[in-house]
């Protein structure tokens, strides 16, 4: 049996040093891709390979922002990943969904194509037990992320339990808006002297990967007390990132901030569902009163 390798301990430079990536792509001021899987044309392997994770520091994208040093928000990325396998002692596949809960306090994000050649290299890797792949994975993902990440595997004979969700709340997009442009517009966002506390929610948002450009899909939540957002205005401004270019966790916190500061909302979560690609989707919550949201699974996922 193909034994699992143990790692040192959770320091970030010494994380990537052992996965031989270079610290010094990682700009601050420039966010450099070049040595990323993303876009290129890579080998799968299929024996067990930690060194394949690629984590990108949550910083640079953040200053873009202007994201405090003392985030505004609380959340996790939630990650669920349904192309995981393995093989038993005797040679026999095991298949698996894993559900990775990263906190956006982390000061790293995992590429996620890096992830999926992560998971691959499983394929061929003999492994005793579920519980000792849930304990590989969440060991070698909070080294890469630079702190503690939640791994939960459900195996083949929980799969039933799987149920359809669509997000709360008052859907926006039957909204009669004009869209004159699909480049970020702030402005959208106005709000009215009404104070309230409501829950909205939209199937438009679509952005683009950063590096390949593929296009992201996502469903969107948006619950907030203070001044009554323009429900026309907040559709508009969702539909203007359809030609936005950066990554999931990236524009969750983007929406979150301009929302917080031209909104003047009290409280506020923002919870963005998004497709899967390669097998994983990946679900941003971000807030300043709620806790982890459920991990639901909307018609689209």
């Amino acid at each position: 049996m193909y034994r699992i390798p143990q790692h040192r301990g959770r320091d970030t430079n010494s994380y990537l040093i052992s996965t031989r990536i270079p610290c010094s792509i990682f700009n601050m001021n420039n966010l450099n891709l070049k040595n990323s899987p993303l876009g290129n044309t890579v080998a799968y392997i299929s024996e067990y390979d930690p060194s394949l994770l690629f984590p990108i520091p949550r910083k640079i994208k953040r200053d873009e922002i202007s994201v405090p040093v003392e985030l505004p928000f609380f959340g996790v990325d939630i990650w669920n990943a349904f192309e995981l396998s393995w093989l038993n002692e005797k040679g026999k596949p095991n298949v698996a969904i894993a559900q990775i809960t990263f906190p956006c306090e982390l000061p790293f994000l995992i590429e996620s194509k890096s992830l999926k050649l992560y998971f691959n290299s499983f394929n061929q890797t003999k492994i005793a037990t579920a519980e000792e792949v849930r304990e590989t994975i969440e060991r070698d993902l909070s080294e890469a992320a630079g702190g503690d990440v939640l791994v939960t595997i459900q195996t083949a004979s929980d799969f039933a339990s799987q149920q359809i969700q669509e997000l709360d709340g008052i859907s926006i997009d039957n909204e009669d808006v004009s869209i004159e442009q699909y480049k970020i517009e702030r402005s959208y966002l106005r709000v009215s002297d009404e104070t309230v506390e409501e829950t909205l929610q939209s199937q438009l948002l679509k952005s683009n990967c950063l590096v390949t450009g593929q296009p992201d899909w996502a469903s969107l939540q948006i619950r907030y007390k203070g001044p009554k957002i323009d429900r026309k205005g907040l559709l508009k401004y969702i539909i203007s990132f359809r030609q936005h270019n950066e990554f999931h966790e990236q524009c969750i916190e983007r929406i979150f901030m301009d929302i917080a500061q031209l909104c003047r909302a009290e409280k506020l979560s923002v919870y963005g569902r998004y497709t899967r690609r390669g097998g994983l989707d990946i679900n941003p919550f971000r807030s300043n009163f709620e806790k982890k949201p459920d991990n639901i699974r909307t018609s689209r996922q």
